[in-house]
């Protein structure tokens, strides 16, 4: 009997594994550009910092670059590893990543995603950072909280004489992994430490205490120097160069920045408990740590903590608002993507009647998430110059953290459900960040905290509430819809200034009202007229529960003109 020729052979095989051929896969969510691509983006820093156009683009390039979110995947699949001791014995105290943690640092610092609005001379240097870091957040989540504290750190640091080598090193756009002093090295990675067992977000409850050690020179300033004995419950990046943490100095809470490695080169006491096994963010290094006789230099005044802290979350709170609208601008992305390279019952699943609903809702929400996060950036730059901008900022601050980082649990659950399966499961990108979705509304204070801080700017001050309606006076007038919300939005900002129960959809109710007005400014009429509609429409029928809701005043024609706008790879 003869053997098979190879024509057989393949012919053979080819039968046997005929279902082995993939049709009617999507395409893959790479080789495009985030911002160049990003219509609402783009036109946004071209209104107010054209000059960080080509910055941005570079970072958008790397959003959608195959190879860069390889390096994502790879950094959360491997996850950190805790080091408590060297080979022989010594307490070390170290984290050790996956290499691509340490390439996606190197390109975050690179690309001045920390550092842009402290280094810029142009306009609007808050605002073109904040675009960064949306972008930033569509590469990689977990090194966007190193880059977010890196960024409010500043403000830490240049007020206070003894940490102002500090503030000259957290400028650097060179990251180095390592444990050298502070003056040896190009940048630095800047943590914090806060949240105690027993008090959670109620800083007052800390139980850390300090004593004060000694006075001495430190990089030609004195600094006060203290020793802290504690149990931080949740540090994240342990493995910084420095941390600003809370104390109690006699019964007051007062702000400390402990070094890693002090002025003689020796490594501090700071001791790295456990890393937390967190549902996301994986590739980030979260932890508690104890001090003990630990060394750290005062900052501000003794029991004035809280508030000098407080001088700086505002910088954390709006990254996380920009990051969570550059969160749902990626699984947007990924759902675009999806629906209109991939075919269902005789069409591309995006011109599928319901599917089109879905995605133009989405895009709607994301679209109004973002102006409104960049317009809080804009309050940023005008922080110490304009009293108005600084009366905004502190009531729209904490409420857009509140509503973007609530908002893009709800999106990426849709973004989910519009790849099937195929979202469900790790191959892909799209469980990652539905994993990574809630985080940032627990970090730095949850909903109820922001909310409060809402109601607490707008009690103190009245000037806090006079900016809110300020701010919609111009584009009153436009829509009917508009006007009659912002109205109905009066009674029940004062109803909640008496009432705390009031101040969840009172904050909502800023929220929308900040949206509608940046979509009047600067939107398309369909997306304005569908916004107008359903989210500030009152209708029973114009809006429910879920995306792809939209009523029967919206039109699939209409849709279809948003998904377009929408979209970044063609």
């Amino acid at each position: 009997m003869n053997a098979p020729t190879p024509a057989e052979t393949i012919k053979a095989a080819a039968g046997r594994f005929s279902t082995h051929v993939v049709k009617n896969q999507a395409a893959m969510p790479t080789g495009f550009n985030a911002f160049d691509d990003d219509a609402v983006l783009k036109a946004a820093i071209g209104r107010e910092a054209p000059w960080a156009a080509p910055k941005c683009s570079a970072v958008g390039q790397l959003a959608g670059d195959e190879a860069i979110q390889e390096l994502a995947r790879q950094a959360n699949r491997n996850i950190p590893e805790l080091k408590t001791h060297d080979r022989f014995g010594n307490r070390i105290d170290w984290v050790d990543f996956h290499p691509a943690w340490h390439q996606l640092m190197s390109l975050a610092w690179q690309h001045e995603v920390p550092t842009l609005a402290w280094t810029a001379t142009e306009k609007h240097p808050h605002y073109a950072r904040a675009v960064l870091s949306y972008l930033w957040n569509q590469v990689e989540q977990g090194t966007g909280c190193p880059t977010g504290m890196a960024y409010a750190s500043y403000a830490g640091f240049c007020h206070e004489p003894a940490l102002r080598i500090w503030a000259e090193k957290s400028l650097g756009t060179v990251y180095e992994n390592s444990r050298r002093e502070v003056a040896d090295k190009p940048s630095v990675v800047i943590g914090y430490a806060m949240t105690e067992k027993q008090g959670g977000s109620d800083l007052r409850e800390t139980q850390t205490t300090a004593v004060f050690s000694h006075a001495a020179d430190y990089h030609g300033a004195t600094a006060h120097w203290y020793e802290l004995t504690g149990h931080k419950w949740f540090c994240s990046v342990p493995q910084s160069d420095g941390f600003f943490t809370l104390a109690k100095v006699n019964g007051g809470v007062t702000c400390f920045f402990l070094p890693r490695t002090l002025p003689d080169g020796s490594y501090n006491r700071f001791f790295i408990q456990r890393l937390k096994d967190k549902a996301g963010n994986r590739s980030n290094a979260g932890s508690e740590v104890e001090y003990s006789g630990t060394l750290a230099i005062r900052v501000g005044e003794e029991g004035a903590g809280i508030r000098e802290i407080i001088s700086h979350s505002h910088l954390t709170r709006l990254d996380f608002a920009v990051g969570s609208a550059g969160l749902m601008r990626q699984v947007l992305t990924l759902a675009l993507n999806h629906a209109t390279t991939r075919g269902g019952f005789g069409s591309p699943l995006a011109k599928r009647p319901m599917m089109a609903n879905v995605l133009a809702d989405m895009a709607v929400e994301v679209e109004a998430a973002t102006l409104m996060a960049l317009r809080i950036a804009k309050a940023t730059d005008y922080i110490d110059s304009d009293v108005q901008e600084k009366a905004f900022a502190r009531v729209a601050t904490p409420m857009a953290k509140y509503f973007n980082c609530s908002r893009v649990v709800a999106v990426a659950n849709e973004a989910l459900q519009c790849h099937g399966g195929n979202g469900f499961v790790e191959d892909g990108p799209m469980a990652r960040l539905y994993r990574e979705a809630p985080l940032n509304s627990v970090w730095e204070g949850t909903a109820n905290m922001m909310c409060m801080d809402v109601r607490r700017a707008m009690t103190k001050d009245a000037s806090c509430r006079d900016a809110l309606f300020a701010e919609l006076a111009d584009v009153r007038g436009q829509d009917a819809r508009f006007d009659g919300y912002v109205d109905a939005m009066g009674p029940l900002l004062e109803a909640m200034l008496q009432d705390e129960f009031l101040a969840r959809p009172a904050a909502e109710a800023i929220a929308r009202s900040l949206q509608g007005a940046e979509l009047l400014r600067h939107s398309t009429p369909e997306v304005i007229d569908v916004f107008m509609k359903t989210r500030l429409g009152g209708g029973t029928n114009s809006w429910g529960a879920m995306f792809g809701t939209l009523g029967p005043g919206v039109t699939q024609a209409q849709a279809d003109l948003i998904v377009e706008r929408a979209r970044v790879m063609r």
